[in-house]
């Protein structure tokens, strides 16, 4: 599958790793949150990158105990509330409409299907030049343009996480 990364091509690395199939020791793979919860100790130990799909209706790796079971709402409570800063990938049916949106809310990665055309996809990042909501991406708003000396003050941070996740949107 094609892989945009940062509104970029980029070459796709990652295994998908099916529930009963064997996990290669030397590259990255992606596994079910179920598998995840199962083996994650001993999936923590490899020495190679790990990912967990998640499913729409996944919480966001059950971590968080307020998830609106959306790709979106998944990856800003990874980003904002829980600190996360791995790569989070959306994979799955992803309209052109919803690719800016998942970059505002921290999705920096989708997995589009083979042959599809990136172009819609890289002009839709393009389609605004102002943003009026704070998002994940750290984006300056126009209230923050407008009065630059209480900017700060309303960014809070959160804690750190690391680790690859990858969200799943079917």
């Amino acid at each position: 599958m094609a892989l945009l990364q940062h509104g970029a091509l980029q070459p796709n690395n990652w295994r998908y790793v099916g529930d009963d199939a064997a996990i290669p020791a030397d590259e990255p793979v992606t596994v079910s949150l179920k598998r995840w919860q199962a083996e994650g100790e001993t999936l923590r130990g490899r020495n190679a990158p790990i990912g967990v799909r998640l499913k729409n209706d996944d919480p966001a790796l059950a971590l968080a105990e307020d998830v609106h079971r959306r790709a979106f709402s998944q990856a800003r409570i990874l980003r904002d509330k829980l600190g996360y800063q791995g790569e989070l990938r959306a994979v799955g049916t992803i309209l052109r409409d919803q690719y800016f949106y998942m970059t505002r809310c921290g999705i920096d990665s989708v997995e589009l299907p083979e042959g599809k055309a990136i172009d819609g996809y890289l002009a839709a990042l393009k389609e605004f030049s102002a943003w009026y909501q704070p998002a994940s991406d750290g984006r300056v708003t126009v209230l923050e343009l407008r009065h630059p000396a209480n900017a700060n003050a309303r960014r809070g941070a959160a804690p750190v996480m690391t680790a690859s996740v990858a969200a799943h949107s079917a």
